[in-house]
């Protein structure tokens, strides 16, 4: 159990970074953007690629698999913000060709990294440990620099542009602000966080499928959902992505805990939805409950 244990948190923590990615389009822009499904098996397609058919520096190679995931979503906010094709419309269809490149990409539906050097590996190799320790190690040191990048680029005046865009898209347009700029950068820097994490999974896992991003972006926005429920309400915004990659690593342990109980992995898809559906509809019902608690009488 503990072993099980263990290798959630790695995968959670690995899993953050994509997490991370979604909460910038969902939270700051407000928009699903269903592009993740896509390029987080186009980044992790990528970086098996370099690693297997160019013998390229496994850590060079997740630079490769961040810009694929920037590229995929460059071209979501192409057809939305140039286009003017509705976001999650935009997302779609980015999603589906997706599937198709990554196909050619691999040229096969997937590809075994078992003989070839990965970041967990070097770590695995020089100190013995196990691959999911080395997990969460580099997933915490890459995702500490993912999260104190942001705190700094989100204070700029750029990235407070881009946070206004999603709460109040008429005034910072009013403002002279490039409201189309900032949704293309935003899904920009996203979705390459979104491929930097498939890359990462991939070489953790050893190996790459054309599946691998099925269930994506449920998976971040219960992620989100979880980690607002557990933190609470915060202003920080440091704490805000923190609470993201809390969820994230709680994610994968409630299902890390139901398989260990002997639960189908063919289920997993039901268990997201039902706890995506559990953490969007707790917060709905506690303030009905307060709110009916405050109007009834006295005594009732």
């Amino acid at each position: 159990m503990f072993t099980a244990l263990l290798g959630a948190v790695s995968q959670g923590i690995l899993w953050g970074v994509m997490v991370l990615g979604v909460y910038i389009t969902y939270k700051l822009l407000d928009i699903p953007d269903l592009t993740a499904d896509g390029s987080f098996a186009f980044g992790g397609c990528v970086c098996a690629v370099m690693i297997v058919n160019f013998n390229m520096n496994p850590l060079f190679a997740l630079v490769f698999s961040t810009i694929a995931g920037m590229i995929a979503g460059f071209i979501t906010g192409a057809l939305h913000t140039i286009f003017e094709i509705p976001a999650i419309l935009a997302g779609i269809l980015t999603q589906i060709s997706l599937w198709s490149i990554n196909l050619r990409v691999m040229g096969k539906s997937n590809v075994p990294l078992l003989k070839t050097k990965t970041i967990f590996s070097w770590l695995t190799d020089t100190t013995g440990i196990s691959n999911a320790i080395a997990g969460v190690i580099l997933g915490g040191i890459i995702i500490i620099l993912i999260i104190l990048i942001l705190y700094w680029f989100f204070g700029t005046e750029l990235g407070s542009a881009l946070r206004a865009t999603g709460n109040n898209e008429a005034m910072i347009r009013a403002l002279g602000v490039n409201t189309a700029h900032t949704k293309l950068l935003a899904l920009v820097i996203s979705n390459g966080l979104i491929g930097l994490s498939g890359g990462l999974i991939v070489q953790s896992q050893k190996y790459a499928d054309i599946n691998a991003g099925t269930g994506a972006i449920v998976i971040g926005l219960a992620a989100i959902v979880i980690g607002e429920v557990i933190i609470g309400r915060v202003i920080s915004f440091w704490m805000k992505l923190t609470s993201a990659v809390i969820g994230s690593i709680v994610y994968f342990v409630i299902r890390g805990i139901v398989l260990q109980f002997g639960m189908d992995a063919n289920d997993m898809k039901v268990l997201s939805a039902v706890i995506v559906a559990l953490a969007l509809a707790l917060p709905v019902i506690s303030a009905k409950i307060r709110l009916n608690s405050a109007y009834s009488p006295k005594g009732e």
